[in-house]
């Protein structure tokens, strides 16, 4: 496996903060296009900058005097990010006032929860709705908890190919908010569907989601690519402990589930964010083993002229 975290003191920014620099040239592109108002546009480009000017500093400082304190936040912020990104997509609102894609998702979930689906979860009473509702509610720090397993084995040294992993499914989901605008489904539709069971850990994840949720898209689902993407980027990136991955996969699949059956998102939102992290995934792959696919010439001059625009930066940061 190729190391995207890179070595110190060879490449100024991690492939992780490109990706991020990029999708904050993305929503700024969108709050030039897309009709959204002057005060959200001007918030954009006010904070993505903002946010822009943090990781570049980061990494700036971090190439020229390289250290370990400036190593381990590099780690996590990326993971911080991925709250940012989700928030910023709620700021691209263009509702369909006649819910048609809603509509016809919701007729696929009553088949679904119809033909035995919410049946066989509550077959053993309350006990398994609400494992579903924890395991839900673990969603915002499945990926902390993943890069904590790196830590944890001594691995912090692949947190950048981790991370890179994790944020290209996740964003890559993100992005799409703006153009799939939709509901979720114990708003829109409060008395269609419901579980039989409600608990403690439900009334959680409906003040969080009440509170901190961006209520303007669904799909594909945020959450459920998040859980997946974090899996599949452990595994990728720990292969020598397949057990630890596969606990973060059995937890991700409880989280797709709790999002259909407890109407979080419809069973397409689920279905959709598993395939954004596996897509995620393979493009990840893809751009980490590049250059490895390349002729050698191409990748001794790409290295020259990264090598040279690096060099370039910090030459101008000395002033």
């Amino acid at each position: 496996m190729r190391n995207a975290t890179y070595a110190p003191g060879k490449h100024l920014f991690r492939a992780v903060e490109w990706l991020i620099l990029l999708f904050l040239a993305y929503a700024a592109t969108l709050a030039v296009v897309m009709p959204i108002p002057d005060s959200s546009r001007r918030g954009i480009f006010f904070w993505n900058a903002v946010v822009a000017a943090a990781f570049v500093g980061v990494a700036v400082f971090d190439y020229r005097r390289p250290s370990f304190a400036l190593h381990v936040p590099r780690d996590w912020l990326p993971m911080g990010f991925i709250l940012y990104a989700f928030r910023e997509m709620g700021l691209f609102i263009l509702p369909d006032p006649a819910h048609r894609l809603e509509q016809i998702w919701l007729g696929w979930d009553h088949a679904l929860l119809g033909a035995g689906f919410r049946g066989a979860i509550e077959s053993l009473g309350p006990v398994f709705p609400a494992l579903l509702e924890i395991a839900y509610s673990t969603v915002y720090i499945v990926p902390l908890l993943a890069l904590a397993v790196l830590y944890l084995y001594n691995r912090r040294e692949r947190a950048g190919d981790f991370g890179f992993i994790v944020l290209t499914g996740v964003l890559l989901t993100y992005a799409q908010f703006p153009f799939w605008p939709s509901q979720p489904p114990r708003l829109l539709f409060p008395g269609e569907d419901l579980p039989s069971y409600s608990s403690v850990f439900r009334e959680f994840n409906w003040w969080i989601l009440g509170h901190y949720s961006i209520h303007s898209s669904v799909f594909p689902s945020g959450h459920v690519a998040a859980a997946y993407a974090a899996a599949i980027g452990l595994r990728r990136a720990l292969p020598e402990h397949e057990a630890a991955a596969r606990w973060f996969f059995f937890g991700a699949t409880l989280i797709a589930i709790s999002t259909v059956y407890g109407r979080y998102h419809y069973f397409v939102d689920a279905a959709a964010g598993f395939a954004m992290a596996l897509i995620g995934a393979a493009l990840a792959w893809a751009i980490q083993t590049l250059p490895a696919r390349l002729p050698g010439g191409v990748v001794a001059q790409f290295g020259r002229e990264v090598r040279y625009g690096a060099g370039f930066t910090q030459r101008l940061w000395r002033g």
